[in-house]
């Protein structure tokens, strides 16, 4: 084999938003690289509510016009409602008191690198596909329908990515690998360092509709576009509602594996029985028009033992899962693509491909990845309850930081720590009003295994 000169700089293992905007900050640099992509774009694809960190990546890669000309929907905010009478929630706790709804605007905080009050609900398939044809703009070359088998990093000084096109095996030769695979994480799984979370067990069912009423679910006025979770009377368990278009709505039931039927018939009446557990937005479903098959995500959360080694960074899901509460993956994606770049030019530039020239970049996404983990622990176990950190004025612009997606600077924001002894407060009390409203991950939740 021929080392002189490698077929390109950096391969891409995947073509979603991690592997889109490594290629466009790259190919932006001038770096020559490749992404090699398993699927033919545009495809479905789950997640399409994203959060105020993403728009930083969009205005370094002047993609925030193609955003605005896309006209997806605005996304100004979160809102949180439940079924029970908020005589249950009333309970003065250092102050506290919860609510069955309760609503935040990013407006309320300013966020560094982000000038804009919005971000946006998205057709996945459309805003992937978009991203992608961005990153081919700057010089990027796409390969789409290529299936990648592997890499092998032996034959020093480059790796070869090994994948096939139809019934033909092919090799290409490249500086540094960046698996941006998704949830196949296709190199963190060759290299076994997947780590299966031992907390989290999450199942989801989803699906969109047409003609459901917004209007009929919000609750203050000019509230229809914003993300809602909606709490279910099931333990841990919860349903989204994003817009997708004026008229299309995404749907989607999460739960714990426990509760998620075997059968694909009856995870669909799961879906239904779950929805109807809160009548108001059974009735408005009932009256829509289902317009997707139901699609299915389960056990999806884990780690990864590295995030890079030598030659190699893994970003986005490849690197890391926990669950879809907050909206997280996208821009997880988006900022550890933007993270990793910084480093990964910094090697173009000195020649040094080991794991230890990727280290801001893995430190800085442990450390957000974490404090993500963490926060959406004891979110699961306050349940309802954390709606009462959204109403107090102490907490609720260190919440908003959190959920704008702005966690990478800090160690851990200290309402992470009040959130907790709020929960162990109330777990020693049996007796307590809140007692029973807890969500029943235990306490080693509160360590983020594997993080």
């Amino acid at each position: 084999m021929n080392f002189s000169v490698p077929d390109f700089d950096v391969g891409i293992i995947g073509g979603g938003p991690a592997g889109s905007s490594m290629a466009a900050y790259l190919a932006k640099a001038g770096i020559n690289c490749a992404v090699f992509e398993r699927e033919i774009f545009p495809r479905p694809h789950v997640g399409e509510s994203l959060v105020p960190s993403s728009t930083r990546v969009f205005k370094e890669l002047g993609f925030l016009q193609k955003m605005e000309e896309a006209k997806f929907p605005y996304k100004y905010g979160a809102v949180w409602t439940s079924s029970g009478s908020t005589k249950s929630y009333k309970h003065d706790l250092d102050g506290l008191a919860a609510d069955s709804k309760a609503d935040i605007r990013f407006a309320e905080r300013d966020q560094p690198g982000v000038d804009q009050i919005h971000t946006y609900h998205v057709d996945r398939g459309i805003f992937d596909n978009m991203l992608l044809h961005h990153a081919n703009g700057f010089g990027a070359k796409v390969y789409e329908g290529v299936a990648v088998q592997g890499v092998d990093f032996s034959e020093t000084p480059y790796a070869a990515i090994k994948y096939s096109i139809g019934k033909k095996e092919c090799s290409t030769t490249v500086r540094m690998v960046v698996d941006a695979s998704g949830r196949r994480t296709t190199v963190g799984n060759q290299l076994k360092w997947r780590i299966k979370d031992p907390v989290f067990d999450q199942y989801a069912i989803h699906t969109w509709f047409d003609g459901y009423d917004r209007r009929a679910m919000a609750y203050k006025e000019n509230l229809t576009n914003y993300i809602y979770v909606h709490f279910l009377p099931i333990t841990n368990s919860w349903i989204w509602q994003i817009p997708i278009t004026e008229s299309v709505t995404s749907i989607g039931v999460v739960t714990q594996k426990k509760n998620f039927a075997a059968r694909k018939e009856s995870r669909e009446q799961f879906f239904w029985d779950c929805v109807a557990s809160r009548p108001d937005l059974f009735a408005g479903l009932k009256a829509a028009q289902q317009v997707r098959p139901f699609r299915e995500e389960g056990d999806y959360s884990y780690a990864m033992k590295q995030l890079a080694g030598d030659r190699l960074v893994l970003v986005g899901d490849a690197g890391r899962f926990v669950d879809p509460i907050f909206s997280t993956g996208v821009s997880i994606a988006l900022n550890s693509s933007r993270i990793a770049s910084a480093d990964i030019l910094q090697a173009m530039e000195t020649g040094n491909f080991t794991r230890e020239g990727f280290n801001q970049f893995e430190t800085t996404i442990r450390r957000g990845t974490r404090n993500w983990y963490n926060f959406i622990s004891v979110y699961y176990r306050l349940n309802v309850l954390f709606t009462a950190f959204i109403l107090d004025p102490r907490y609720r612009l260190d919440v908003l930081k959190l959920l704008q997606g702005d966690v990478y600077e800090e160690q851990e924001p200290p309402v992470l720590a009040r959130m907790r002894s709020i929960v162990t407060e109330v777990e020693r009390n049996p007796k307590h009003v809140w007692h029973n409203l807890l969500g029943d991950l235990t306490a080693n939740a509160f360590v983020a295994a594997g993080a």
